[in-house]
């Protein structure tokens, strides 16, 4: 058994020459099992639903093959103790099947909440069909794309969490701890989120008033998860997320305090309420939200701009290979280089989108078949073009950073845009706008998070057409739970609140409302959109610095610790070896932050659900005017514990 990845795994491939995976073409170790199938699934159920917490509660999502990867390294083990027998591809496709749900839910989580924003509550069948048209529709498009994607730009295309995957299931075959870390970040995670959600006896956020600004504040949420997240995403990004949140809160608001001190009358879209009377919360949901959803916009449409020339490049090399491969049918073709037909891509594609268009209520209260064929067909064509896209993206820079947010935005804007032109803005056409990009927010998300699976298979050596069975089962399997988990969320907390304020859903609603209505104020959009263009010119990324701008300061501030003590860590790491073991260690140790407080954020909703209220708990009047400090030293003892456990020699 080799100790780890060759060298040739971050290398291009010279030409003429075969890529040796881990486990050779010429072996067919056991893949597909009834073991892998059922650790994917439920894995999969856990952190699908983790994720939308996380998701609707911050705006972000992550990818977490890797932390479904070292779970199902140690459930087998324990496995083995008692005399199954597993191998490393049995394990992959455990993550492959396992991942999917966190795509699923971050399409889910973006899109749909906005319904009940508008009260028209879906119900759990159609979320579900939407959750699998979409996550189908993703896995079909990207089969087409990987032997140019994953095979042919090998070593040009890195695909970060793909790789990084394969490292830490090569690395767990000869032993080690990493499993702790994961089991350790759950532990803090839920104690964390039960001393601020569940028994509440410390605050779950922090303001302070910036002395000498008017209205100027800055928030903290005492969250563990986006400490997490903020480790996983690195300093660089933080650094700019927490830069748009300070654009914001620090600046804007001011300036609109400062203008509007002397204003007699409201200003546009507030209808009455006099901005000297708006505290900094309110001044930023009146007007900052417009600013950030117009930065967010031109943001998510400049990265597709930017990434024209890629796609076209990836459609025209795509077909040569679609084309060699009709023309070679009859050569024989390795194990790990074998994909699923073609014919099953185009016919499940077709019925799919027959399928869109013949049930009823799939897109809303359409009752014109021929409306919802109009309906299918832009998914069909928005779905397959985003998922090129997506595809392509995250091989440079990894799901987390995947921007599906602006490739929904782009489809939200040109279905409304055709349904304002056709007359359709109603509630009905409202509905069916949203319903359109949430199937195409998940074709994408899918796709990204399938082209990473399918980058560790191929580094290992798996079999692609029984991992793209695996990401079908995947989807199949968590559409229901991801949508029952946000249905929950609801009934417990309501979305637009401030424990969960489902910022992405809140920005389609107003982009649809926006196009529809023709309500929006484009003065606000406008200076969003100046932002975006400002970053560009200074070479700062559009798309993560609007996001800043458009959620509030206080989701960002912890995020920006987790990433300034991944770089501290990094530095002082006495050699590249320890820096790398350090940032593997956080990595698992902030995915477990956020699947703990995710998982405990369901179980609130559930008790919630059931007793018909959220738990009150104790409450956190005992510490009386120190409560803020009390929650943030709180918060600082969890830093410490992850600082210990990141250093901590084997």
């Amino acid at each position: 058994m080799k100790d780890g990845l060759s060298k040739k795994a971050y290398e291009p491939i010279p030409e003429g020459e075969e890529f040796e995976p881990f486990i050779p073409a010429s072996e067919s170790p056991l893949e597909f099992t009834l073991k892998s199938v059922v650790a994917g699934i439920f894995f999969g159920i856990l952190f699908g639903a983790a994720n939308a917490y996380l998701g609707l509660r911050s705006g972000l999502t992550i990818s977490t093959s890797i932390p479904v990867a070292v779970m199902t390294v140690a459930a087998f083990k324990a496995l083995q103790a008692m005399g199954s027998k597993s191998n490393i591809l049995e394990a992959n496709m455990s993550q492959t099947i396992g991942s999917a749900s966190s795509s699923v839910a971050s399409g889910v989580i973006f899109t749909l909440p906005a319904l009940f924003l508008w009260g028209l509550d879906p119900t759990l069948v159609q979320m579900t069909m939407l959750a699998m048209f979409g996550g189908l529709l993703g896995v079909l498009f990207m089969i087409p794309l990987r032997r140019f994607l994953i095979q042919k730009e090998h070593g040009h295309l890195p695909y970060p969490e793909g790789t990084a995957c394969a490292e830490v299931l090569v690395a767990s075959q000869s032993g080690g701890g990493r499993a702790k870390n994961v089991f350790i970040g759950l532990g803090l995670g839920m104690l964390l989120k039960t001393l601020t959600s569940w028994i509440r006896v410390i605050r779950d956020d922090v303001h302070f008033d910036v002395p000498f600004l008017k209205k100027g504040q800055i928030g903290f949420d005492i969250s563990a998860a986006l400490f997490g997240v903020g480790y996983i995403l690195g300093p660089r990004i933080a650094a700019i997320m927490v830069g748009g949140g300070l654009l914001s809160w620090l600046v804007i608001i001011p300036v609109i305090a400062y203008w509007g001190e002397g204003r007699l009358i409201p200003l546009y879209p507030e209808t009455s309420m006099l901005i000297p009377d708006m505290s900094p919360g309110l001044i930023w949901t009146s007007y900052i939200r417009y600013i950030g959803a117009g930065a967010v916009a031109a943001g998510g449409i400049i990265t597709l701009i930017k990434s024209i020339p890629t796609m076209i490049e990836s459609f025209r090399i795509g077909a040569q290979q679609l084309k060699a491969r009709l023309e070679n049918s009859g050569v024989q073709i390795p194990r790990t280089a074998q994909d699923l037909p073609l014919s099953v891509v185009g016919i499940g594609a077709a019925i799919i989108v027959a399928a869109m268009a013949i049930v009823p209520h799939v897109f809303g209260n359409l009752d014109s078949f021929a409306v919802r064929l109009v309906g299918a067909i832009l998914v069909a064509i928005f779905a397959f073009f985003f998922v090129t896209v997506s595809s392509r993206i995250v091989g440079l820079v990894g799901v987390t950073s995947n921007p599906t947010s602006g490739m929904t935005i782009a489809s939200l804007l040109a279905t409304s845009s055709i349904f304002l032109l056709l007359g359709w803005t109603d509630d009905i056409g409202k509905v069916a706008a949203l319903t359109i990009g949430c199937v195409v927010a998940i074709a994408a998300s899918i796709a990204g998070d399938t082209s990473q699976d399918l980058k560790t298979g191929f580094l290992l050596g798996a079999t692609p057409r029984r991992q793209q069975i695996g990401e079908l089962v995947g989807v199949l399997t968590s559409a229901t739970f991801v949508c029952l988990a946000v249905m929950l969320l609801d009934k417990a907390y309501g979305f637009g609140t401030p424990e969960l304020p489902a910022p992405q859903a809140k920005l389609m609603q107003v982009v649809i409302d926006g196009v529809l209505q023709n309500s929006l104020p484009w003065i606000l959009v406008g200076i969003g959109v100046v932002i975006a263009l400002a970053c560009e010119l200074f070479r700062i990324p559009s798309l993560p610095f609007a996001v800043g701008v458009y959620l509030p300061l206080s989701t960002f501030t912890p995020l920006f610790l987790g990433g300034l003590l991944r770089m501290f860590l990094e530095k002082k790491a006495s050699s590249p070896e320890a820096a790398s073991s350090r940032r593997e260690k956080g990595v698992l140790l902030g995915s477990g932050l956020v699947g703990g407080e995710g998982l405990l954020g369901i179980g609130i909703a559930a008790v919630a659900f059931t007793q018909g209220s959220v738990p009150k708990g104790l409450g956190f009047d005992w510490a009386g005017a120190a409560a803020p400090f009390v929650a943030f030293s709180v918060f600082v003892v969890l830093v410490l514990v992850f600082y210990r456990s990141c250093t901590e020699s084997k």
